[in-house]
């Protein structure tokens, strides 16, 4: 599904939260290939057209094995498979009642990069990995290494925040 930002602000264009509800009253997990081992569900933001006022795809589903192939159609939405790219991300963790959690966790995101200039998003690919129905670590892919601002954010930023670096497999 293609969206923006602009578009996720007002309730009446809204349609991430409508995704996953299909997602859910259709038991989407349950009949995807190649499930991953973990069980977790994730939220990948892709192909964004330039920054965060541009258009970006939105793919809800569960980690797949590396290589599973992704024919066929589950609920009429057809199957596709997001790959997540190599590189470093700053990961924000937090807990509390969906959807008000995740609304809450992406503003303090966009708070952080306001505050931090020094650290630019990729806009490559993002992720929310839910752990639990009131968990999710949101995944945000930035440029370079991000060592030279996690000590001064970590202590002043909510939710919490550290890095992690995904390599191709």
């Amino acid at each position: 599904m293609r969206t923006r930002n602009s578009d996720e602000n007002d309730p009446a264009t809204a349609r991430i939260g409508a995704l996953w509800d299909r997602f859910f009253s259709h038991s989407w997990e349950r009949h995807l290939p190649a499930a991953g081992h973990d069980g977790r569900l994730f939220g990948v933001y892709s192909a964004y057209e330039s920054d965060a006022h541009g258009a970006f795809d939105v793919t809800v589903g569960v980690a797949t094995d590396p290589g599973a192939g992704a024919a066929g159609d589950v609920g009429g939405e057809k199957i596709r498979i997001t790959p997540v790219l190599a590189g470093t991300y700053l990961v924000f963790t937090s807990a509390g009642p969906m959807p008000q959690m995740v609304i809450d966790t992406w503003g303090a995101i966009w708070a952080y990069f306001a505050r931090n200039p020094q650290v630019q998003r990729r806009f490559g690919t993002d992720f929310e990995a839910y752990s639990g129905p009131d968990q999710v670590a949101i995944h945000i892919g930035i440029v370079g290494d991000a060592s030279c601002c996690m000590q001064q954010s970590a202590a002043t930023t909510e939710p919490p925040v550290h890095s992690r670096q995904l390599m191709q497999k």
